[in-house]
């Protein structure tokens, strides 16, 4: 019987079909190597491309990092007014949206409310390579509109500028916008911004934030209060300054109406103006104490005892001078003061004359802009001519136009010994307030405090009184002028005060354009019921706050005046003004 017996296959063969298979293995290893490697180059080539292409057409409004940081603005206590922080901008390449277009601006829109979705779809449909949706927004805000899933929209971080207090103090600090002759440029366009640009942008100075002589918690008093009387009186706008006597500090400065910073775009003209620099008033009888102090200061009034003839209106040419609460009588000094004669006062200003009177108001800066650091600045009206007539009137606040900040002024070189200095909106430090000029002797100063305190207690100034803090001040309302003369139903009420008398720190202005009466003023538009109540409650939330403490055990000593004073039975001194 045979056996058949496998015979084993060469060796040569068995080698060459391995060197076959793992040849095989080899290049199919090599083919799926270089398939991943052009898939990657054609993607790295692509976003290559891409990114030359947005670099090239999508414009930055702001740069990222050292070479646009902004400096930080403070107040005087180190709270923050405005900071750069690092945010969101929104853009599109429209010629690469994949999604329907209606659809998507109808999503944008829900996402960003300040636009509809009509403005929406007319930036999706612009022939541009790109365009920005969307400026300063927030990680949330982008997280969204990444979730719609359209490729077309991109994203890029990018410098903003925050105002953590919103409206607070935002005529102080301006605001930001492009440049007008390279859009690319963002620069200060109001306010401290502005002015100090080269100081905030400096890679020196920037590192350290700007204080300003701003005290945040007396802004947002003073603010509350403006407001508050503002809406009560239906005003058309009012201001308000808070001012140190003795450095020219201002602690605040206040114009209403007023706008947000942080969302310019939405603010209009009116909004933007800072009436305490830009508008210049006829500011009525709170002139009255500065024509007195002239008066006294050029030997025109010697004695406070003597009596002036106001038993009936003054006529002069073709005008007649009269008082709005006349009292019939011969008056003193501090009398015309208390009841707010115009007759008196435009007596003494006809005394004191044309050269003495312009060198008084010269000295008080009311022929010059406000000297202060903003560009946003008005020149005050100066009389072209000075009549006789001119004389008086101006003596009384009439036919002479000046901004509320160049009243804030001249009350504080009233009391502060008589030194007249530029006011400043950054931290002074302490011994470190310009020396001024003398414009008042110590003795007329002091004489000055006197009389304005007799107002608050004894006069039209009785709802200006804070408790304790021994107020002193002059209130004044103006017919409003316009092209067609004064107007018989608008009024300008202001309340020029400062406190304590008997050691003066602060002024405080406060005024109202246009106030319209109620039942709170008994129908008055006056200011001794409008604008002074403001004054009495700002001082009272915030004199505390500027170290100055109530005391009621304490007061300038008017007993060489009171024995001058006569007031009828019944009468009521609060009324006018």
């Amino acid at each position: 019987m045979s056996v058949l017996v496998a015979r084993p296959l060469p060796q040569r063969r068995l080698t060459g079909q391995r060197h076959a298979l793992v040849a095989t293995a080899h290049m199919r290893l090599m083919i799926l190597m270089l398939l991943f490697a052009a898939a990657i180059a054609v993607v790295l080539i692509r976003l290559a491309v891409f990114g030359l292409f947005a670099e090239a057409s999508t414009p930055r409004l702001a740069q990222i990092g050292p070479d646009w940081a902004r400096g930080d603005i403070v107040d005087r206590n180190g709270e923050p007014l405005a900071r750069t922080i690092e945010a969101w901008a929104i853009g599109v390449h429209p010629g690469k949206l994949l999604g329907d277009k209606h659809e998507l601006a109808a999503r944008l829109a829900e996402l960003m409310p300040t636009h509809d979705a009509g403005w929406f779809y007319q930036r999706l449909m612009l022939g541009v390579n790109f365009t920005f949706l969307e400026h300063h927004a927030s990680p949330s805000l982008v997280e969204q509109v990444h979730a719609l899933g359209e490729p077309a929209l991109v994203f890029d971080k990018e410098a903003a500028r925050l105002y953590p207090q919103t409206t607070l103090a935002a005529h102080v600090l301006g605001f930001l916008g492009q440049n007008k002759n390279d859009k690319r440029i963002i620069e200060g366009q109001g306010g401290i911004e502005r002015a100090f640009e080269e100081r905030l942008t400096d890679p020196v100075q920037r590192g350290t934030p700007l204080a300003l002589s701003i005290d945040y918690r007396v802004q947002a008093a003073m603010e509350s209060e403006l407001g508050a009387a503002m809406a009560s009186f239906q005003a058309r706008g009012a201001t308000g300054v808070v001012l140190d006597v003795h450095t020219g500090e201002i602690i605040s400065m206040v114009s209403l109406p007023v706008f947000n910073p942080n969302k310019v775009g939405a603010a209009n003209r009116e909004s933007l103006r800072n009436n305490v620099t830009q508008s210049v008033y006829e500011l009525g009888s709170t002139f009255k104490p500065i024509t007195m102090a002239a008066a006294i200061e050029s030997g025109v009034v010697t004695s406070m005892s003597k009596r002036y003839d106001a038993t009936q209106p003054l006529h002069v040419g073709g005008f007649t001078i009269h008082d709005d609460h006349s009292q019939k009588r011969f008056l003193n000094v501090p009398e015309t003061l208390i009841h707010s004669s115009n007759i008196v006062t435009a007596r003494i200003a006809d005394e004191i004359g044309k050269d003495r009177m312009q060198a008084m108001f010269k000295a008080m800066g009311f022929d010059a802009k406000p000297d202060i650091e903003i560009r946003e600045k008005q020149k005050p009206i100066w009389p072209v001519f000075w009549a006789r007539t001119t004389v008086m009137t101006t003596g009384y606040g009439h036919g002479i136009a000046v901004t509320p900040l160049h009243l804030a002024n001249a009350y504080a070189t009233l009391v502060n010994g008589g030194i007249w200095r530029p006011t400043t909106l950054v931290k002074v430090a302490p011994g470190k307030a310009p020396t001024g000029r003398r414009v008042l002797s110590e003795a007329t100063s002091a004489r000055m405090r006197q009389l304005l305190r007799l107002i608050v207690t004894q006069g039209t100034g009785r709802k200006g009184e804070a408790p304790g803090y021994r107020v002193g001040g002059k209130t004044g309302t103006a017919e409003v002028a316009g092209a067609g003369g004064y107007s018989k139903k608008a009024n300008v009420s202001t309340f020029a005060a400062a406190f304590p008398m008997d050691a003066p720190r602060y002024v405080v202005v406060a005024m109202l354009d246009s106030p319209i009466g109620n039942a709170q003023s008994f129908g008055l538009t006056t200011a001794a019921w409008t604008a002074a109540p403001v004054v009495s409650r700002v001082i009272t939330r915030t004199g505390s706050m500027l170290g100055v403490m109530p005391d009621n055990g304490r007061d300038v000593d008017v007993s060489d005046l009171l024995p001058l004073l006569w007031h009828a039975p019944g009468e009521n001194t609060a009324d006018p003004e």
